[in-house]
């Protein structure tokens, strides 16, 4: 398959190739026998080569490309004549002595490096963000090397990347979107412009310059009104793009913009969100589930440390939740596996007084769930803490709001409920997701092609699940989770969002070491 750019031919390699091939320059392939140290290897019939990779010229490349049969060896067992190229091949991937070299679009380098790329510090120190890795304090995470030049305001910090070609970011070759998954991309992200704007933005576009919702009824505008393009821009689609895009990007009802499809659960009763049933459903089949787990003891305690944090057990008593638990005492819904805690607070205390000198205000919260006899979940408390005002030492101070239907406590009831939501939002797209998954892959992949031969069993095996990781997580670095990025404009840790998720894995003993994963 030749290279190419969005599904269409790269013209500039298809024409190189025409004039190549009138020149005799096309791919020479040279058979190397496993068995047989002789230089003419005999006619064995049909041979298979797993070739799936990327190939440039050959002066692009400081060693000829090795290929090997679609057969899986440990070091152990490797065929004597092979065992050179085996060992030259992950020699040639570490590319140990090019750390200075920027690499290039046809490189194969999986190298290590820290999270210095970040921040922006041209743009002025608002902008600057600590180097994650390498330090006593951040040891923690690694990223994939690219050898781009330092800023000239830090020579610690990677030269971040224009927008535009923030997708062009070098990862090894083999590890690049493929044409349709970028196609894809691109279209998904036109798609789902409104969430690469930041609220105010997509408030200015939808209720007008004060660029903020004034209500409920404005939000419902996202899924009711939409954008009626102009007809100017409308022409300029329908002469440029081809129709099966535009049906992607565009509905086909007015071909109104930003028009998003109603919820299920608003669909009858549009103030049916605010039902404790829902809050609660949506907390289970939601976004971050995971952190939910079975409550052990009563009241919830912290494991913040004392003499650092004082006093931080929860201050929800049993006056609070005791009256709304089917009958049960405090302890036999403890032994029967009745009560769950949605825990966000040892998470954010350390950081919320940090956190809450930003225009962001939030709180650190603990939410107590009763499973009901038909398995679903029923809120029984939610508990607000801030640090204390005197200090760290002197620990917290906290609210605890139950649920109520009537009157001023229903709508802060509402707004409390409201919080949790935001906290919980926030920790899986900061810990849950992007640390838990994207951060922490990154170094098994490299790891992974810099010390098992594509011959090795583990290889072949972790491969296919290895796949667009190193791309996806390389724009991320230039667009969501760098500094102004979508995510810090987007989740409640703002400009710490980055140091809040590494600190949260350093408070839990996670660790990635530079040479292994």
């Amino acid at each position: 398959m030749k290279k190419n750019v969005l599904e269409l031919n790269d013209l500039k390699a298809s024409f190189l190739d025409r004039v190549h091939e009138l020149w005799g320059k096309v791919v020479s392939l040279q058979l190397i026998s496993s068995v047989n140290g002789d230089p003419d290897v005999p006619g064995e019939g049909r041979i298979h080569f797993v070739c799936n990779s990327w190939v440039y010229p050959a002066k692009n490349y400081k060693k000829d490309r090795v290929f090997f049969a679609n057969k899986t060896y440990l070091l152990s067992d490797t065929p004597g004549p092979l065992k050179k190229f085996r060992e030259e091949e992950l020699v040639n991937l570490r590319g140990d002595n090019d750390d200075e070299t920027e690499l290039q679009e046809w490189g194969r380098v999986y190298g290590y490096a820290y999270y210095n790329d970040l921040g922006k510090p041209h743009k002025g120190p608002q902008y600057a963000r600590p180097i994650l890795g390498g330090s006593s304090k951040f040891p923690y995470p690694r990223r994939g090397r690219t050898g781009r030049r330092p800023t000239k305001e830090d020579p610690e910090s990677e030269t971040p990347m224009m927008l535009l070609l923030s997708l062009l970011i070098y990862v090894p070759r083999d590890e690049r979107f493929g044409h349709l998954k970028m196609s894809d991309l691109i279209a998904y992200a036109l798609k789902s412009i409104s969430q690469l704007l930041r609220p105010d933005e997509l408030a200015s576009i939808l209720v007008g310059p004060q660029k903020h919702f004034d209500s409920l009824e404005d939000v419902l505008k996202l899924y009711e009104g939409g954008i009626e393009l102009p007809e100017g821009i409308l022409k300029s689609v329908r002469d440029n793009i081809p129709a099966e895009t535009i049906k992607e990007l565009f509905r086909t009802d007015g071909e109104k913009f930003l028009k998003f499809p109603v919820p299920q659960v608003i669909k009858v009763d549009k103030s049916a969100w605010k039902t404790d049933e829902e809050f609660a459903r949506e907390m289970l089949a939601g976004i971050n589930p995971v952190v939910i787990h079975r409550l052990q003891e009563f009241p919830p305690a912290s494991k913040l440390d004392q003499n650092t944090y004082g006093h931080q057990t929860s201050q929800i008593t049993k006056e609070h939740i005791g009256h709304n638990l089917d009958g049960l005492s405090i302890d036999e819904a403890i032994k029967n596996n009745k009560l769950f805690i949605l825990d966000h607070h040892d998470a954010l205390m350390p950081y919320l007084r940090r956190i809450n000198k930003t225009s962001t205000k939030t709180y650190a919260s603990r939410t107590l769930l009763f499973l009901e006899n038909d398995g679903t979940l029923k809120p029984l408390a939610i508990e607000l803490s801030l640090p204390h005002p005197d200090g760290d030492q002197f620990g917290c101070i906290s609210k605890v709001y139950t649920p109520s239907s009537q009157g001023v406590e229903s709508s802060i009831w509402q707004l409390a409920k409201a919080y949790v939501n935001v906290t919980d939002s926030g920790y899986h797209q900061l810990i849950s997701h992007w640390l838990r998954t994207h951060a922490v892959m990154e170094p098994f992949v490299i790891a992974t092609n810099r010390q098992l031969s594509v011959l090795h069993p583990i290889h072949k095996l972790l491969h296919p699940h290895f796949r667009d990781t190193m791309n996806v997580n390389a724009v991320a670095r230039q667009v969501l989770i760098n500094a102004g990025g979508i995510l810090e404009a987007t989740v409640f840790p703002a400009k710490f969002s980055m140091e809040w998720s590494l600190c949260k894995c350093i408070r839990t003993g996670f660790f990635l070491n530079k040479r292994s994963p």
